[in-house]
């Protein structure tokens, strides 16, 4: 079921929203996405780099002093009584505690602490075995020790000849405190960017698809009224612009199609009425046929011929100018030449009069050659119409401009100028600019034979390949009427032609 009137012409505009509104928070999500993940990656990265750096660092550190422990006890015969807090600065225990503030307990040949730590540090039976034990600079290391509110690395290294040992400790909780620390901020700082990001992506969507939006609005506007001069909103240069450009651009030729296409057949029922009254008329006589003369008689039969012809001619031409506007005939490399010479051959067939062609330059294009041919026989027909006397051959003029044509859309290789002369009565001044119009048709050439469609078909073949209809008075009397192939539109457009 379809919904019609204003309810359901709101329902259409909201569901339309709702997908654009669904765009801008697909645009929001993904921008934020991204830049959560890149701000992700790069803290966790930045983290673990630091930490790793600053545990290593520590590490380090520590095993530097154990080591150098170690060193002092084997080349030294040393005491508990040199590690004592009372010792001159520069004694053992303060060179161990001077590079990392390390916590020092000595302890004796008992196991007894001789001089406490400060916090003091346990002494488990390695560390009592090791202070008995009688080599000098035997380890014992423990890790992730308790000692009163932080975490410590302990290591005991024995004196030698059961004299004791020195227990040596550094804190890492302080460090492991500002780690989790920085770990916070970096958690902090990331969804902060998150945030952020997720802003401008809406701010950013927003900014985008409102275009979009009223973009929507114009085409939802051209479905519900049918107008196709709807004012297309374009700003920038980016391809939301470019696609308003281009959907403006497209109403206009849909516009001037319409347009087109009312005219015509505006034009033609006009131009209908005239035959197909006369032909109503002369049929009404056709009832009392046997009562009029037979003179009366052979002029109705020959009215009623030439009314038909003349309608026929019409509606033909009415075809081949409406399949005009939309021809599908492919583009293929074509000479005029040929086609000049077999036009040529078909006028004299049909008329009688003497045609001939002269051809100069290279006149191969890229265009219809069923479209070419139409034009150029309605320009010799043309002539042979309005040429009656017959004293001079109408003359077909085919010029290879030579170099190609500023017309890309529509295919064609080179410039070619084509041109069909007659000694005709001419062209007036005043019907110079109208000769090409539809249905248009000479004062002097109204009581002749003719639909007057037959140069406008000539301007749209010209139009469909890049050029212009020209047409103009010739010397000595006469009409020469012609075209552009591939003139990019700069032939001169102007009157001249009977009809």
């Amino acid at each position: 079921m379809r919904s019609g009137g204003p309810g359901g012409a709101r329902l259409r505009r909201w569901v339309a929203r709702a997908r654009l509104t669904s765009l801008r928070t697909t645009f929001t999500v993904s921008f934020a996405a991204v830049a959560a993940a890149v701000t992700v990656l790069v803290g966790f990265l930045s983290y673990d780099a630091a930490a790793r750096l600053v545990r290593v660092d520590q590490q380090t550190v520590f095993e530097g002093v154990v080591q150098d422990l170690l060193d002092e006890v084997r080349h030294s015969a040393l005491t508990p009584a040199d590690f004592a807090t009372a010792d001159t600065d520069g004694g053992p225990r303060d060179e161990l505690i001077r590079p990392s503030g390390t916590v020092v307990q000595v302890l004796g040949p008992d196991a007894s602490v001789v001089d406490r730590g400060h916090p003091p540090l346990p002494v488990g039976a390695d560390d009592k075995r090791t202070a008995a034990a009688r080599p000098a600079g035997q380890l014992v290391e423990h890790r992730d020790v308790d000692v009163g509110d932080g975490m410590y690395r302990v290591a005991t290294v024995s004196l030698g000849d059961g004299r004791g040992a020195v227990q040596i400790a550094q804190e890492f909780s302080d460090t492991e405190d500002l780690l989790r620390e920085l770990q916070q901020r970096t958690v902090l700082l990331v969804a902060a960017v998150v945030i952020a990001a997720g802003l401008f992506g809406w701010w950013l969507a927003r900014r985008i698809t409102s275009r979009l939006v009223r973009l929507a609005g114009a085409a939802e506007d051209v479905a519900r009224t049918g107008r196709l001069g709807i004012q297309v909103p374009v700003a920038g240069y980016d391809e939301v612009a470019r696609l308003g450009r281009s959907f403006d651009r497209m109403l206009g030729r849909l516009a001037q199609s319409e347009e087109d296409q009312r005219r015509l057949v505006q034009d033609a029922g006009h131009e209908l009425r005239t035959p197909l009254t006369s032909l109503r008329t002369n049929i009404s006589m056709l009832r009392r046929i046997d009562e009029l003369p037979p003179a009366v008689r052979g002029e109705l039969v020959a009215d009623l011929a030439q009314e038909s012809r003349e309608l026929t001619d019409l509606v033909n031409e009415l075809v081949d100018l409406a399949a005009g506007q939309s021809d599908r005939e492919p583009l293929q490399r074509v000479a005029l030449a040929d086609i000049a010479e077999d036009v040529a051959v078909a006028a004299r067939r049909r008329t009688g009069r003497a045609v001939t062609v002269r051809v100069s330059g290279d006149t191969v294009v890229d265009g219809r050659p069923g479209a070419l041919q139409r034009a150029l026989s309605n320009l010799v027909d043309n002539a042979a119409k309005f040429d009656r006397g017959g004293s001079e051959p109408i003359d077909i003029v085919v010029t290879g401009m030579g170099a190609p044509g500023a017309s890309a859309g529509a295919g064609v290789g080179a410039a070619v100028r084509v041109e069909v002369l007659d000694r005709g009565p001419g062209i007036a001044e005043e019907d110079l600019e109208r000769v090409f119009d539809r249905f248009y048709r000479a004062p002097d050439a109204r009581s002749l034979p003719g639909s007057g469609l037959g140069l406008s078909i000539v301007r749209e073949v010209a139009a469909a390949h890049g050029g212009d209809p020209f047409a103009r008075r010739r010397e000595g009397g006469g009409s020469a009427i012609g075209f552009m192939v591939g003139s990019g539109g700069s032939g001169r457009s102007g009157g001249g032609g009977e009809g």
